[in-house]
């Protein structure tokens, strides 16, 4: 469940080109799945200035925590403010609903650096 139009980190980010110079993030399917029933996300606030590797925030499960990693250098535009509520959502819905951030995505935010497809499933394949 690798959908082609979305670029990927290694470390199991989606990012999807959204309005203007926007990216929507969320986790993948493959993530969600390791890490088995989410319980609670912490994600940045609105207006943080986020750099492409760095932790933003953190997704809890069950079996364990895991650290959210900026895909891009910018600003964080928006927050899915659902899964405060509803953090399952992300297990039934990873590339929808399950959405983490939009950032707007600064001049050199660094996303030549994502894996296509391909490259995201040969990553996972091992």
């Amino acid at each position: 469940m690798i959908p082609e139009h979305l670029r990927y980190t290694a470390e199991h980010e989606w990012v999807a080109a959204a309005d203007g110079d926007r990216v929507r993030v969320g986790i993948t399917h493959y993530a969600q799945d390791a890490l088995g029933d989410i319980v609670f996300v912490d994600l940045p606030e609105t207006g943080a200035e986020v750099s492409a590797g760095d932790p933003v925030g953190e997704i809890e499960s069950t079996k364990s925590v895991s650290e959210l990693y900026a895909p891009v250098s910018g600003t964080v535009v928006a927050v899915n403010e659902a899964l405060a509520q509803a953090p399952e959502t992300i297990n039934n819905d990873p590339y929808g609903q399950g959405w983490l951030i939009e950032i707007a995505v600064s001049p050199s935010g660094e996303s030549d650096n994502l894996l296509d497809a391909d490259g995201y499933r040969k990553l996972t394949a091992g």
